[in-house]
């Protein structure tokens, strides 16, 4: 949780006093439910809310209909999110109330939950037909429905506190394999506005690394498929977050995860029968990033992995981890982007590119600031500026090209000092080629290339940074 808050103005900075959703005359129902159902990234990552209030439990379990469940989500691995919700403090029992939930929904199948979703979005205004739910949900999946992940449904318990009893009770039930996050939700008052927070308390990234991943690997087979899908999507989400990949980037075949050789020899085959099977091209979209040539369907990776096993072996595929199968073509290469950096990417998987990735973004507040500090006469690389960012070469140069509000994006250059191709565009207040400019600007070239002796170390383009 946020520890302290500060209003900041220059070098004032004023803390900001907490405040409660009950002191602020704030429901769990009207309110904290509403803020969750809008905003479902706060329950993880690509969960789509199913519905909410849900009460209708068939008379099977002896369930009262006054007990509702507050709001239920589905993953994009294909997994029930079970959230319950207290505007304080949570009770001390509230996890038993999350795993009571839990249980109930781990019985539901495919039509149950279109019915419950169609029913959820009538009370809210919208028209969906049963079987246009249904597949929505399908859509909504990365892969196969899998009826063995409904039975392990993830459960999230959102409060504004946690008692000892709750926290405790929770690590252990998470050793033993039986996924429950905690999510703290604070509330200040800034200025006249109420401002929300949503924070994981448990388990943190560190925890279900060291802690609960090597518990899960010893888990069944629906544990295991859970992971390889996590993994997938993960792996995607990761991509087109930090903008590695420019829409139209070619991806070729290469089956690695899940198959042995003999189906490798066999996907082969049946490859060199049409060439199309062997490409797919790449679009910066979470839910079907892949359209495959072969057909001009859009896929996830695992989804389209799935699917080519399928055709070879007329078997289902289990626990394929698709994003391992398609690597880079960097034969075709994109508008402005620095072609000894995309060179480097040939043939490496999107898997391998996302575990390079993890923790990168497109929040281009500190390149920007860096740009400003940059000198006329002086120049830098796509590389050097992803390496003191944080970043990558490609999205770099990608965001450069098409910013319009960079500041002297001139100013950076090729690793071979050039100015990348197609790069035309240099911001709304300059005109001209780059080069001009940076001749003007007194950078000497010798053919097509910037000198060396006004490129800026990596070491002076942190400090321009830190200062």
């Amino acid at each position: 949780m946020v520890d302290h808050l500060f209003t900041v103005s220059g070098s004032s900075a004023m803390p900001v006093s907490p405040t409660g959703l009950a002191a602020e005359g704030l429901l769990e129902r009207q309110h904290l439910q509403e803020w969750v159902i809008d905003n479902p990234q706060v329950l993880g990552e690509a969960v789509l809310v199913i519905t909410a209030e849900f009460d209708r439990w068939a008379d099977t379990d002896g369930v009262p209909a006054r007990d509702r469940l507050d709001v239920l989500g589905l993953d994009a691995t294909g997994r029930l999110v079970v959230v319950e919700l207290k505007r304080g403090t949570a009770d001390r029992d509230v996890h038993l109330q999350a795993i009571t939930y839990a249980a109930l929904v781990s019985r539901f199948d495919i039509d149950t939950l279109a019915q419950a979703h169609r029913d959820f979005l009538a009370r809210r205004g919208q028209t969906l037909d049963l079987e246009a739910s249904r597949q929505r949900l399908l859509d909504h999946v990365d892969g196969d429905w899998s009826p063995e992940l409904l039975q392990r449904p993830r459960q999230v318990i959102i409060a504004a506190d946690f008692p000892k009893q709750v926290t405790h009770t929770v690590v252990w039930l998470s050793e033993m394999n039986l996924d429950i996050d905690l999510i703290q939700v604070g509330l200040w008052r800034v200025e006249g506005h109420l401002v929300a927070g949503f924070t994981k308390v448990y388990p943190t990234p560190e925890v279900e690394e060291f802690t609960l991943a090597p518990a899960r690997v010893e888990a069944k087979a629906a544990a295991q498929k859970l992971e390889e899908r996590s993994r997938a999507q993960n792996a995607v989400h990761v991509l087109v977050g930090a903008g590695l990949l420019p829409d139209g980037t070619r991806l070729r075949l290469v089956p690695r995860h899940g198959v042995t050789d003999s189906i490798r020899d066999a996907i082969a085959v049946w490859v060199g029968e049409d060439a199309n099977r062997s490409t797919a091209t790449w679009t910066n979209d979470t839910a079907k990033p892949l359209t495959w040539d072969a057909d001009g369907n859009r896929y996830t990776p695992t989804g389209l992995a799935n699917h080519i096993f399928r055709s070879v072996t007329d078997r289902k595929a289990d626990g394929i981890q698709g994003t391992t199968w398609w690597g880079i073509d960097t034969a075709r290469l994109p508008d402005n982007v620095d072609p000894e950096e995309w060179a480097t990417l040939e043939g490496t998987d999107l898997a391998t590119l996302a575990k390079r990735l993890r923790g990168t973004g497109k929040d281009w507040t500190r390149m920007h600031a860096l740009l400003e500090t940059i000198p006329p006469g002086r120049w830098t690389t796509y590389g050097d500026v992803a390496t003191v960012i944080g970043s990558h070469a490609v999205p770099v140069g990608t965001h450069l090209a098409n910013c319009g509000q960079c500041p002297a994006p001139w100013r950076v250059l090729t690793a071979a000092g050039r100015v990348a191709a197609g790069f035309r565009r240099v911001g709304a207040t300059h005109s001209g080629a780059p080069r001009e400019i940076l001749t003007d600007e007194g950078v000497r070239f010798d053919r097509d290339t910037a000198a060396t002796e006004a490129r800026l170390t990596l070491d002076e383009l942190r400090q321009l940074l830190e200062s």
